[in-house]
């Protein structure tokens, strides 16, 4: 099976409707991932085919939960999830924000070489960061615990907006030590076509 047809399956299986030349461009992007990744360590994950299922797929599995106008990732790195998600929901307006220069740099060279002209990138510490505007979501993946997680981010989000962590495991522990400000809206059980490991999407929303 080549990496289109497994994209292709695995986005049907997802029941995702992709706009079109979609997914040409995640392959795109796939590809200019896997040449810089060479060089810059980006992900630890370097199989096309695992890529496919675990970064891409893993990702756009979420696509159906994050309806926004403005989408804020934290801790992007190699630009996941919010270079699927960008392509995915083209009418969201999608900031990638990372604290490393490398991984700016490559989200920037993405950015142009994809033509995502609704994708900004942002090299700051998310905790410094000031943004002209506060977002009606703030996506984390693997980015840090869920207690973390607000204390650095919450304020990104705006009034009536949500954070969403992606996880593997739903983490009950973790939402014990959520600081009382915060509560679990839902926890979203996700199947990803080639992962056999669990995935969780926790929605997050001030009490």
């Amino acid at each position: 099976m080549t990496l289109a047809q497994q994209l292709a399956q695995g986005v049907l299986q997802l029941g995702l409707a992709l706009p079109a030349g979609a997914q040409q461009r995640l392959l795109e992007y796939l590809a200019l991932l896997q040449k810089w990744n060479r060089v810059y360590n980006l992900t630890a994950v370097r199989e096309a085919p695992r890529m496919v299922s675990q970064h891409l797929l893993d990702c756009l599995a979420a696509a159906p939960h994050l309806g926004a106008a403005t989408l804020l990732d934290v801790g992007s790195g190699a630009g996941l999830p919010g270079i699927p998600l960008a392509l995915a929901l083209p009418d969201s307006q999608v900031t990638l924000l990372d604290s490393s220069h490398k991984k700016a740099a490559f989200l920037k060279q993405a950015v142009m070489e994809l033509k995502l002209r609704n994708v900004e990138v942002v090299c700051e510490r998310v905790e410094a960061w000031k943004p002209p505007a506060e977002f009606e979501v703030v996506i984390s993946r693997a980015f840090s615990d869920l207690a973390e997680f607000v204390s650095l981010a919450g304020r990104h989000a705006a009034a009536a907006g949500r954070l969403e962590a992606m996880k593997g495991v739903h983490p009950y522990e973790e939402i014990d030590q959520l600081p009382q400000r915060w509560q679990v809206r839902q926890v979203i059980p996700l199947t990803v076509p080639g992962v056999r490991a669990q995935r969780h999407l926790v929605t997050l929303v001030r009490s």
